[in-house]
């Protein structure tokens, strides 16, 4: 399984193509470009609705991002990572989509609880999320990218550094750190 394959939970099972097998294929025939498209549909979506909070404006920049990755598909020369190449995309749509909105960038929403069944529970699952959700809104907006491509996006230290233009080692150093501070925030938060 290719280590792209497994930064995005996209878990292939024996005799499932990798993402260079799939790449060769929508090389060969466009119409196959759609595997790559069950692949990565999700993490796009998940990282572009953290960016913007809302759901449609969301699902309407994976379309475009998909689509701008099709139409320059050929120029993808994979030397890279593929998911670092689209994310950029799909990075870049966001600040185009951001430019003309200009409004502040919220991420309550992408910070959710899953339907608990004892709502103590869920309550205070609520108010975690929503602590944590505002210790991540104070950090600088290269942080919160970070935390962003590795968690909504799902992408490997190594991809995140390819499309930030960052060594691998500095991104896992600089997340290690950021989640540290973040639950030593927390730590004294609950105190």
């Amino acid at each position: 399984m290719a280590e792209s394959d497994m930064a995005l939970g996209t878990r292939t099972l024996p005799g499932e193509p990798d993402d260079g097998e799939l790449i060769a294929a929508a090389r060969r025939d466009p119409h196959q470009f759609g595997a790559l498209y069950q692949r990565y549909a999700n993490p796009v979506f998940r990282y572009l609705y953290s960016r913007n909070g809302d759901i449609h404006e969301a699902e309407d920049l994976t379309a475009q991002t998909f689509l701008a990755a099709f139409e320059t598909f050929e120029r993808f020369r994979g030397d890279g990572h593929f998911a670092a190449w689209l994310f950029g995309i799909a990075r870049n749509k966001a600040v185009d989509a951001y430019r003309v909105r200009r409004t502040d960038l919220a991420l309550d929403e992408a910070v959710g609880t899953d339907g608990e069944a004892d709502p103590l529970a869920g309550a205070i699952r609520t108010e975690q999320s929503a602590a944590l959700a505002g210790l991540i809104r104070a950090l600088d907006p290269e942080e919160q990218e970070i935390l962003r491509l590795r968690y909504l996006g799902e992408l490997s230290f190594r991809e995140m550094g390819s499309l930030l233009g960052r060594s691998e080692d500095a991104i896992k150093k600089t997340t290690y750190r950021l989640l540290a501070r973040l639950h030593s925030q927390v730590e004294q938060s609950d105190e």
